[in-house]
């Protein structure tokens, strides 16, 4: 009976902290698909001053404006988008509203999610939570960033030299693009993830560090892989360019851990390894 009370406090808890999520980010999904952003300015003190403010348009609203942002900067010029099926136009506004709803509300997320599992954690996994929490945000959203930037620009442009050279029509299915476009640049977020992964289970004393740099072939083969399964087109250039930068943070993330165990002084009991040569 205490096992049974026990794990329905953890699922009422687990509850109460979805509910308390949900909250906050389902105000922020109604906005993103109910109302546009419009820039405007005024005159002040001889200075224009631009400014912007919401405005209801159920059609027109912030997604539609961050699909046509996306179109300007991903495609390359004379890119045709086509409307295949009846419905993509909306399943991309609400593909697009989902994304950007989480990442309005990922701090309220990592905080409840924090708050759910502070009280299993022991105290040194509660201070590696707080260390690697800063580091592990600020990666996530730089490899998102190069993902969006450069990096899937940079691969429809590669891509579409092929149609080009082989006289064909660049024309392109809306929900191929935003669906290519939104995985290849959450992939790359969390690619970037990955020193801060193996770093940590090192930390813990889950993984040692020697391990990491004896088995970097299967890590080469895994990154090829994931690049496999994330990337939504069958051509194999996508697939290098997760690989190859998922491969350098590997050996990155097991320098960090190296370094951080040589620093550590050994168990009590154990005799300190000599090195010779």
């Amino acid at each position: 009976m205490g096992d049974l009370e026990r794990l329905l406090r953890i699922v009422g808890e687990l509850r109460r902290r979805t509910v308390r999520v949900a909250l906050v980010l389902a105000p922020i999904f109604a906005f993103v698909i109910t109302f546009q952003i419009r820039l405007s300015s005024f005159r002040w003190a001889g200075r224009t001053v631009p400014f912007a403010y919401p405005y209801p348009n159920l059609f027109d609203n912030v997604t539609a404006q961050v699909f046509l942002a996306l179109k300007a900067w991903m495609l390359p010029p004379g890119v045709e988008l086509l409307n295949l099926g009846v419905g993509d136009s909306v399943m991309i506004q609400v593909e697009i509203g989902a994304l950007l709803t989480v990442i309005a509300g990922m701090p309220w997320i990592v905080h409840e999610a924090g708050a759910f599992l502070m009280p299993a954690l022991r105290r040194n996994e509660r201070a590696l939570l707080h260390q690697i929490g800063i580091p592990a945000s600020v990666l996530f959203a730089l490899g998102t960033s190069l993902g969006i930037l450069f990096i899937t620009p940079l691969t429809f442009r590669f891509l579409f030299e092929y149609v080009d050279a082989m006289g064909l029509v660049p024309v392109l299915g809306v929900q191929e693009f935003v669906t290519f476009t939104l995985l290849y640049s959450l992939a790359f977020g969390l690619v970037f993830e990955l020193p801060v992964f193996v770093y940590g289970l090192t930390r813990l004393g889950i993984v040692r560090a020697a391990a990491w740099r004896r088995h970097w072939r299967g890590a080469v083969i895994g990154s090829l892989l994931f690049g496999m399964v994330v990337t939504p087109d069958n051509s194999g250039v996508t697939m290098i360019l997760i690989a190859a930068p998922m491969i350098a943070l590997y050996l990155g993330g097991a320098w960090f851990a190296t370094r951080w165990e040589r620093h550590q002084p050994p168990p009590a009991g154990r005799p300190l390894a000599l090195h010779t040569g």
